[in-house]
């Protein structure tokens, strides 16, 4: 049988009254084909159309299992019909995005990416028959966590259909059929409602169980405890059941808390693991009894996060059988406990290969935890330790459910790449996924660009002992920030709490040293990288070279510039700790330029759609670090110049002969911090 034509002339039928799932993803196709083709097929009926969609039957020999998709050819009438054969509503989605994939080559990130496919006048499909494999694992999705920048780009809040759609869409061409749909948002917001309407299963932040209301807002002047309030908790449980209780949920059991912590830190009379694990262990009952009143064979999970994995582990929780059990990684891509301020136990984060029941994962590409992780940034470590890990993962039966921690997407695509690889196949290679990675987004240069993005990894900082104690540009701020607060406010020389994670336990002029040492080394490598990147945008088509900066550049830029801010920051100390305090002014002056030089990196990304996309970075937070040396650039200037601000002036710059001639009245107007800086700057370095 000849190859079948898809062109203008390709005539298509889809069945009536089909769910809204399929109908967004048969739009999604249409738009696919009309980018390439550069116009619409026709829709007819099934007796005209040469591409036909529908619904397997029973009788078919095709994939039945859910999700699944079949493609087949007949030849009638001297023509070629293509089917695409969905087992299910998603089946039939996944079966025309494989198709706008595989043969138009639309990319599954071609928003996030700017990649925008080539225009042909018709495509050439093989009449061979297809049948899709069934996904590796059961739960597949993407936390919109800390979406700072996603909540920024939108002039509405919370965001709308505009800033969603997009995320959802792209989710779906990776094999997702699962989504958190952001942190925290107002139940009013459209997230959920569209989510679901795409056909993903919706589940819930383990600090919002049930995805209900939390219970401060809902009753603020009562005390969020189940001992005392029971009724009142599990009516807001029983309304967000009531709610959902006709979607495709992922149910999340769980009790913490107000303020995602420990809900003993509000309540101090449990003061055993007895008495806390008693009482998670009653409460993920009881919620599990109401979602069985309303709900049939719920599917319904539990995060084995921070101290519930603890207690776990200690043997003293009790949870229903049914119920997912998820496992978390470090924030680093490690299967272990993950930090808390100073104390990292690392204790191992997975089931015994021997347990039994049903177990899922929570994985992040990005992470917030006010002291080294990426945010703006992509994954510090390298797609090898992910592999590792996640093959580790599989090894211990963790394939129900995984949901990973994506952020705001566009920064974090090339490992929510590789990770939707590994959700649908288990085994790849991710040398390979790389380099077509590479190939998808560029025309030429794909060793330079493969080799940039190996050595990425290769050059973020390795903070600790282990391999995954590697730095994303986080560090260069909220470290930053601890180290002028304690500066200025004067506080002595005994070891800066905050910093021991990172520094050890020494005083706090060593732990500036040890910061000093670990970004000035880092900054021979990003320095290194930033040039070869540069070099080789340089010789990228027009299009190629923006993609390329606001993928890949952008990223080295804030590594590089944020290395360069630290390390002047330092000087700064150093310099006043000497009493030479125009220097450690000057010093200052050129830590905030650096610094400056990153927010001016992402500022030169925000074009076209993606206008003010960063300007919602409240997280690693690059205002609040420039704000931080301004004020001590100013704080500097006291110790010297003050109280005229003509001091220094006179000091260094003023000309001999004006010196000691010089009336009040015309040479007495100060320098802005700015002027003196950039003039002290000339005369002093």
């Amino acid at each position: 049988m000849k190859d079948f034509i898809f062109d203008k002339n390709t005539t298509i039928f889809y069945p009536q009254n089909i769910p809204l799932s399929v109908q967004h993803g048969i739009d999604i196709f249409l738009k696919d084909v009309e980018k390439v083709l550069q116009g619409r097929p026709k829709l007819t009926s099934e007796e005209n159309a040469t591409f036909i969609i529908r619904y397997a039957d029973k009788e078919d020999d095709t994939t039945q299992y859910p999700e699944g998709y079949s493609i087949r050819f007949t030849r009638t009438n001297n023509q070629t019909i293509m089917y695409v054969i969905g087992a299910d509503d998603l089946g039939i989605v996944y079966g025309l995005l494989h198709i706008s994939e595989t043969y138009f080559s639309i990319d599954p990130f071609w928003y996030w990416a700017d990649l925008p496919p080539t225009p042909r006048s018709a495509i050439s499909i093989p009449t061979v028959p297809y049948d899709s494999i069934k996904p590796a694992v059961e739960f597949r999705g993407w936390f919109i966590n800390d979406e700072v920048c996603l909540i920024g780009w939108d002039d509405v809040y919370p965001p709308t259909k505009d800033t969603w759609f997009p995320v959802f869409e792209a989710l779906l061409r990776c094999g997702g059929n699962m989504v958190l749909p952001g942190t925290d948002l107002p139940k009013d917001g459209i997230h959920a409602e569209l989510a679901a309407e795409m056909g993903l299963w919706v589940t819930h932040h383990h600090a919002e169980p049930l995805g209900a209301e939390m219970f401060l807002r809902a009753h603020p002047r009562e005390k969020p405890s189940y001992q005392e309030n029971p009724m009142l908790f599990e009516q807001l449980w029983k309304e967000a059941i009531e709610k959902q209780k006709n979607k495709k949920i992922v149910w999340v059991l769980s009790f913490r808390g107000q303020g995602d912590k420990p809900f003993w830190e509000d309540d101090p009379s449990f003061d055993t693991p007895e008495k806390r694990g008693a009482l998670i262990s009653e409460v993920i009952w009881k919620q599990f009894e109401l979602i069985q009143e309303k709900v049939e064979d719920p599917y319904c999970c539990t995060a084995m996060y921070g101290e519930i994995a603890e207690l776990y582990q200690q043997g003293m929780l009790n949870l229903p059988e049914k119920v997912i059990k998820i496992w978390a990684d470090n924030g680093y891509g490690r299967m272990v406990s993950r930090r808390h301020g100073n104390d990292n136990k690392r204790v191992a984060s997975l089931p015994s290969t021997s347990e039994s029941g049903l177990h899922g994962l929570y994985y992040h590409v990005t992470f917030h935890d006010l002291q080294a992780s990426n945010h703006l940034t992509m994954f510090p470590s390298s797609s090898g330790l992910i592999q590792e890990e996640l093959d580790n993962v599989f090894k211990h039966d963790i394939t129900r459910y995984w949901l990973i921690n994506s952020g705001n997407i566009r920064m974090h695509t090339y490992y929510l790449d590789v990770i939707s690889k590994m959700w649908m196949n288990k085994e790849v290679d991710v040398d390979n996924l790389l380099k077509q990675f590479v190939e998808r987004g560029y025309s030429s240069l794909h060793q330079e660009i493969i080799d940039i993005y190996k050595f990425f990894s290769e050059c973020t900082i390795q903070y600790g002992p282990h391999r995954d104690d590697k730095a994303g540009e986080e560090f260069y701020h909220h470290p930053a920030r601890i180290i002028i607060g304690r500066w200025m406010t004067g506080k002595g020389h005994e070891p800066e709490e905050k910093l021991i994670w990172a520094a050890g336990e020494q005083a706090f002029y060593e732990q500036v040293v040890w910061f000093h040492n670990k970004c000035s080394e880092a900054l021979k490598s990003w320095t290194s990288l930033l040039t070869k990147a540069e070099t080789t945008m340089e010789k990228l088509p027009a299009l190629e070279q923006q993609r390329f900066y606001d993928q890949l550049l952008v990223q080295i830029k804030i590594h590089e510039s944020g290395c360069k801010g630290f390390v002047s920051l330092c000087d700064a100390y150093f310099s006043a700790q000497n009493r030479q305090y125009p220097s450690a002014f000057v010093q200052a002056h050129l830590a905030l330029q650096y610094y400056e030089e990153g927010k001016a990196a992402m500022k030169k990304s925000e074009h076209g759609k993606w206008e003010n996309f960063y300007s919602a970075d409240w997280l690693t937070n690059m205002d609040a670090t420039i704000y931080s040396i301004q004020t001590l650039r100013s704080y500097i200037r006291m110790f010297g110049d003050n109280p005229d601000y003509f001091i220094w002036y006179k000091e260094y710059l003023m000309p001999e002969t004006e010196k000691y001639i010089y009336l009040e009245n015309t040479h007495r107007e100060p320098l802005s911090d700015e002027k003196l800086a950039n003039a002290l700057l000339e005369y002093l370095f």
